[in-house]
């Protein structure tokens, strides 16, 4: 461990002499160990994205089997078929 001089002339650590230094020193940590440990991270995105599909598919069931959709997809049907 690195040592400086206070004020006082006694020799302490430099981290402690300086408290700015040592504020700068452990938020780069922080952000560096942050960034660095992100293991659960994927397991989140799949977990958001499966729920968002699961909702949006349960949006898109609903709006399909309303009684408008499935009457307009019903004439389209029927006219296709009927043409000649």
């Amino acid at each position: 461990m690195e040592t400086g001089t206070a004020t006082s002339g006694t020799a302490v650590p430099r981290a402690a002499a300086n408290p700015v230094a040592r504020l700068f020193r452990t938020l780069r940590e922080r952000a560096l160990g942050v960034a660095a440990d992100d293991h659960g991270m994927s397991t989140v995105e799949y977990a958001l994205g499966t729920v968002a599909a699961a909702a949006f598919g349960a949006l898109l069931y609903t709006v399909v089997t309303g009684g408008q959709i499935t009457d307009a997809l019903t004439d389209i049907i029927e006219r296709a078929l009927n043409t000649q």
